[in-house]
């Protein structure tokens, strides 16, 4: 293992000079939030100046939990964290890339899929590894719990966007336009009967039509698809990460890349 040592926080130059990819990302990421939040207090737009803040925040977590602990968190799994909240909320919330690009968010649920996988098998490969503990761990075990960690973490964030538009009316769940409903509400018989309707083309509310060209999904598909692509990018981090305990010794360097370690005092 590494000698630990305090991180101490570096000039500008002396980052640049020694190449240090984390701490430059972080200097350029929150020098580019910060122009962000001026711009949203000189235009009054105090919701989204409140996001500059929260990235702000949510990007002083890795540096904190480095110079707090003896984790060793690696300049890629750190990179990665940093453009994932500077892609959600700055580009996805306050540039509206969520809307502009319907992949956005997709791509962003497989990332998270990904790194909330890599967190759960570390915390577990950790213990593994310790001295203080006797017991040890099969690999098949150690991945299905970083999964499930990947997978209550996706549950978790999907009951937030819930509470988020319920409580707040925010619709962070998106809505999808669909063209076929099928309901046993529908059913005048009350006996359970799943009735369709399908080639739907314009639906009213109020005797007012939508024109969304079809019926309303209220958030249903978006999470189910939310959910979907976590799984993929915990499956992906999962089946890297049992070939990375089973040929331990030949140490792969890819996934080696998002596993924080705990170093010596």
């Amino acid at each position: 293992m590494k000698t630990w040592k305090r991180p101490q926080r570096k000039k500008l130059t002396t980052i640049i000079a020694e190449r240090d990819s984390a701490a430059f990302v972080h200097y350029a990421l929150r020098l580019i939030v910060l122009l962000f939040l001026i711009v949203q207090i000189i235009t009054q737009n105090y919701e989204n100046a409140f996001m500059c803040i929260l990235a702000l925040a949510l990007f002083a977590i890795p540096s904190l939990i480095e110079k707090n602990t003896r984790i060793d968190i690696p300049d890629t799994l750190e990179n990665t964290i940093l453009f994932f909240i500077f892609a959600s909320a700055i580009l996805g919330e306050i540039r509206s890339y969520y809307v502009t690009y319907p992949f956005w968010d997709t791509a962003l649920h497989t990332v998270n899929g990904f790194l909330a996988a890599a967190i759960g098998f570390s915390m577990v490969d950790i213990l593994n590894e310790s001295e203080r503990f006797t017991f040890r761990l099969s690999p098949l075990f150690v991945i299905i719990v970083a999964f499930c960690f990947s997978m209550t973490i996706g549950v978790i964030w999907e009951f937030f966007e819930f509470g988020m538009d319920w409580i707040f009316g925010m619709d962070m769940q998106k809505d999808t336009v669909i063209h076929t409903i099928r309901s046993v509400s529908l059913d005048p018989t009350n006996s359970q009967k799943v009735i369709t309707i399908g080639n739907i083309t314009e639906v009213a509310v109020n005797g007012q039509d939508l024109g969304l060209g079809g019926y309303l999904d209220i958030g249903l598909i978006d999470t189910m698809k939310d959910l979907f692509v976590n799984f993929i990018g915990a499956l992906i981090f999962s089946v890297l990460g049992y070939f990375y305990l089973t040929r331990r010794s030949k140490r792969n360097s890819f996934i080696e890349r998002f596993i924080p370690t705990v170093v010596d005092k």
